[in-house]
């Protein structure tokens, strides 16, 4: 086997139960970021490039499923089987406001101008938090058909995008009138929804079908089956030539955008893939298991490049963020209640 071909991820561990949601923050003056939501109830914040850990958020008292971070990466937030969304801060690792459910949030999301979040769970409820009065109640919109599994904003947070854990679809919401203005019709209930990056397309992952769809005017541009039941996709940022997609057989597929062809194979996973995400400049995606950890893959192009060797950790020739940065925020985390030698002490653990 021609060794340049083999993807060699960096793996993080420190989850010490599977990891089921994994979200990067656009890229700040700081670099970027990474949150993984795990059902061991302590979501973790890393570096989005080279997947060093930075910090864990303690307060759940149950698996977390969803996680965010607000358009700076300065706020967080996470939905719980513990029946709350929590709002945290980035940088210290402070709870700043826990909102309470009725019953288990499945998913939570910023608003793209960082002032709302959005909750949806098991009550089938959507919920929209105004984060500038965070003791107000919510609006809420409760005419959801099932269990929501999925949220998200688009159109400048106009439109709200929620798919249901048991049935199939998913549903376009207008944020004035609460009601559903398109329904996107998918056989399998969607268990991934991501807006890409420039707003044009959403990706959807139902049952083994990896479908894409005109976010504005919402037909169907593009469907393709998979070679398992996937439970995410998520399409390169910069120029949405590939998308990836992952599921029950442990492996990571990458995939030609305009042809539906395998263009790689990610192997590494020592349980089924819950969740990938696209990094936002698109070298890189990570991947979260049931097995615990998340794999930082590089998109290189070796497969394409004879001469483009695979990087240890971290892709060549990009801007890196600059170890003053990360250690400035490393140290920032959590001082303010443990102190720093604690925190080295678990930097190293992890």
């Amino acid at each position: 086997m021609d060794k340049k071909k083999v993807a060699v991820p960096l793996v993080c561990h420190g989850h010490s139960r599977p990891v089921v949601d994994l979200f990067y923050s656009p890229t700040t003056p700081d670099g970027f970021f990474l949150i993984s939501a795990s059902k061991d109830s302590s979501p973790m914040l890393r570096n989005g490039e080279t997947g060093d850990w930075i910090g864990t958020f303690e307060g759940h008292k149950g698996a977390v499923w969803s996680c965010c971070l607000d358009t700076n990466a300065l706020r967080a937030a996470s939905g719980s089987a513990d029946f709350s969304a929590k709002l945290w801060d980035a940088l210290t690792g402070d709870e700043l406001q826990s909102f309470e459910h009725k019953h288990i949030v499945r998913a939570c999301a910023f608003s793209e101008d960082t002032h709302l979040l959005l909750t949806g769970g098991f009550e089938k409820i959507l919920r929209i938090f105004d984060l500038n009065r965070p003791d107000a109640p919510p609006r809420e919109v409760d005419n959801s058909p099932g269990s929501i599994r999925t949220v998200a904003w688009l159109h400048s947070d106009q439109t709200i995008l929620s798919s249901c854990a048991d049935i199939g679809g998913v549903r376009l919401w207008d944020i004035r009138s609460g009601k559903i203005v398109q329904t996107l019709e998918t056989m399998s209930p969607v268990t991934s929804a991501e807006v890409s990056q420039d707003g044009r397309y959403i990706t959807t992952a139902d049952g083994s079908t990896v479908k894409f769809w005109d976010a504005n005017h919402f037909g169907l541009v593009k469907s393709y089956d998979m070679p398992c039941n996937v439970e995410s996709a998520s399409l390169e940022p910069k120029f949405g030539n590939k998308f990836v997609a992952g599921g029950e057989d442990m492996w990571i597929h990458v995939f030609d955008f305009h042809t539906g062809e395998q263009i790689g194979c990610n192997k590494g996973h020592h349980g089924p893939v819950h969740c990938v995400r696209f990094s936002p400049g698109g070298e890189s995606y990570a991947s979260g298991s049931e097995d615990g950890t998340i794999r930082i893959w590089q998109l290189s192009p070796a497969s394409h490049d004879e001469n483009d060797s695979l990087p240890g950790n971290g892709p060549t020739g990009k801007v890196k963020v600059s170890a003053d940065d990360v250690a400035q925020k490393i140290e920032a985390f959590h001082i303010s209640k443990e102190g720093k030698t604690t925190e080295k002490d678990k930097a190293t653990d992890a």
